[in-house]
């Protein structure tokens, strides 16, 4: 390993790269579910500092790339590396260190509170020198959530969005080099969407790596470093914002008409689709 460590009961604690460094890398990628191929020789790195944000249609293989690199769905061919190691030469613990992972669903079997859910983000650390921090750990993350409020109540009671959000406390809670975040935004209000990704830029300048699936382009392109734009299984773009998002690509991609314009006050692109304007009367009438 390339990293510096330092032990506690003889177990390794991963310290943070530098900017830039590369945190995962997936090399010629390709997932198959019985004679249907979802991922086809997709590569990718994440790094830290950045936001790379993964973009396209549905069934583009978005969600499917992200549980690749988590190694929830084994991979036909190719590699995924964490640490310039393969994923498989990891223990769930050493990942568990490593990578947080925020899922689409945020199912919780028993009536945990969302403290408790919160709380289990730092189960990696337990019997580590990083245990100290568990309390303050998780009061931050509460903190930059907005949660705090439903500390106490049930967690399968909180609506969708409170859920999301909660869920995302635990990920922060966890306190890892790496997040990936399956459409952290997609239960959320248009407020919370942007205090979502407020918090995830945030992270990414504080030294972490971020991959998030997203199905708003135009939060992709305020917070993202770069984009990644997926078509049945493959990356068909990866790039900054404004390099990517173009009128021509995405129609292609989306079979829809689009227009790219410029956000008024920050200027990143903002894509819309193209709509038929009302005819107006004729004369006369």
């Amino acid at each position: 390993m390339n990293r510096l460590l330092h032990r506690r009961q003889g177990v390794a604690i991963p310290r943070r790269s530098g900017h830039g460094t590369t945190t995962m890398r997936a090399v010629g990628v390709e997932l198959s579910r019985g004679p249907r191929e979802i991922l086809r020789g997709v590569n990718l790195e994440v790094r830290v500092g950045e936001v790379v944000a993964l973009v396209g249609p549905n069934g583009a293989g978005k969600s499917t790339l992200l549980a690749a690199l988590t190694g929830d769905l084994p991979i036909t061919r190719g590699s995924v590396e964490v640490d310039g190691r393969p994923l498989g030469d990891w223990s769930p613990l050493a990942l568990a260190r490593r990578r947080a992972v925020l899922p689409q669903q945020h199912a919780v079997g028993f009536p945990f509170t969302a403290r408790q859910v919160v709380q289990m983000g730092r189960a990696a650390w337990s019997r580590t020198q990083r245990a100290d921090e568990d309390d303050r750990v998780v009061a931050d993350a509460f903190a930059t959530c907005d949660v705090g409020h439903l500390a106490d109540r049930p967690f399968p009671a909180l609506s969708g969005g409170e859920r999301a959000r909660v869920a995302l406390a635990r990920v922060l809670a966890q306190d890892t080099e790496t997040l990936l975040l399956d459409e952290p935004t997609a239960a959320l209000d248009i407020g919370h969407q942007e205090s979502v990704m407020q918090v995830v830029r945030d992270r990414a300048d504080r030294g972490h790596a971020v991959v998030v699936v997203l199905h708003d382009l135009g939060l992709a392109a305020a917070y993202a470093d770069r984009i990644c734009v997926l078509e049945r299984g493959l990356i068909v773009a990866d790039g900054p914002p404004t390099s990517v998002l173009t009128e021509e690509l995405l129609a292609s991609v989306y079979q829809y008409p689009i227009r790219i314009t410029r956000h008024p006050e920050t200027g990143t692109p903002l894509v819309l689709p193209r709509r038929a304007t009302p005819e107006s009367p004729s004369s006369g009438e």
